[in-house]
């Protein structure tokens, strides 16, 4: 856990983020409406603790647990065996070196310029943890915003029903409550929620079919929605929630690929226009783009990135 990746203006906001929403949501919204000593305010106030509570802790595991480092002696033949498949740097399909680190880097590293290393399965460099969402904290990261979601949803919808609560109260008695700024204070936390629920849509959509956010193209790690939240969870279910690493995640040197793999629709739509044109000039390329088609079935195509 490295503990100075906490002192970061981001990071502290986070914090501060977390603090305002629950004290809005369980004090000013939850406890006037139903009531903490309910039932049902109970069970309200636990559940939307709990969220708070694991939100927190994946947060702290995603900040302070180092991505994923490339070793030093790593070659490309060391963990290739041969089936692994390499984004390349160059149509001639040579393995990708870093100019910058001077070695060569695995199948979906990638060079961040902040933190000025190559990282291990690079998602991005997020400056809400101040670190790259890598290999060894990426499950951190995606239970983090997990349970972000799942509780500015519950938030949403307790701020909203002590809203419409207060609507109906009486201008003596929504005055007596302090009505005007905790309704204020109820709608910034509300909208915060609403604006981490938008932002999510497309994080999540890209974890299920295992390509990250540097990744365009559909490829040949896409093992399919279910073998893709065992490499990102683990293949025991009951551990899927705890936000803490597991040993499943391996070296982050290599990783299985689909049997199937794709090539992008645009590329292929190119290389078919390409095959047309010169079929229409006289030119025997069939046996070209079909050469073409079946490589990219067996080994799949990512987006060439430098």
């Amino acid at each position: 856990m490295r503990l100075e990746k906490f002192l970061s203006l981001p990071v502290i906001v986070v914090f501060v983020l977390f603090g305002f929403v629950y004290y809005t949501v369980i004090f000013l919204a939850l406890d006037p409406w139903i009531g903490l000593y309910t039932a049902n305010g109970v069970l309200n106030a636990s559940l939307f603790t709990g969220w708070v509570v694991m939100g927190l802790i994946a947060y702290a595991c995603a900040v302070g647990i180092d991505p994923g480092a490339v070793p030093p002696d790593w070659t490309e033949d060391a963990e290739s065996g041969g089936s692994a498949v390499h984004e390349v740097k160059r149509k001639s399909g040579e393995a990708r070196f870093c100019q910058k680190c001077h070695h060569y880097k695995p199948p979906r590293t990638h060079h961040c310029r902040l933190c000025h290393r190559c990282v291990l399965r690079m998602d991005h460099h997020c400056v809400w943890i101040n670190n790259c969402v890598g290999h060894r904290n990426y499950k951190s990261f995606f239970l983090f915003v997990l349970y972000v979601v799942a509780g500015c949803a519950h938030a949403v919808v307790l701020l909203v029903g002590d809203i419409l609560y207060e609507l109906q109260l009486g201008p003596e008695q929504e005055a007596g409550a302090g009505g005007t700024d905790q309704t204020k204070l109820e709608e910034a936390a509300g909208s915060t929620g609403l604006l981490t629920l938008t932002k999510h849509h497309e994080g999540v959509k890209a974890k299920w079919v295992a390509q990250t956010t540097g990744e365009e193209y559909r490829h040949p790690y896409d093992l399919g929605v279910f073998h893709n939240i065992h490499a990102v969870l683990g293949p025991n279910s009951s551990c899927w929630l705890c936000p803490f690493p597991v040993s499943h995640v391996g070296t982050g040197l290599k990783f299985e690929v689909a049997k199937t793999p794709f090539i992008s629709d645009a590329e292929t739509s190119r290389m078919a226009a390409d095959s047309d044109d010169r079929e229409a000039a006289g030119w025997r390329t069939n046996s070209q783009f079909d050469a073409i088609k079946e490589q990219s079935k067996a080994w799949g195509k990512l987006k060439l990135i430098s």
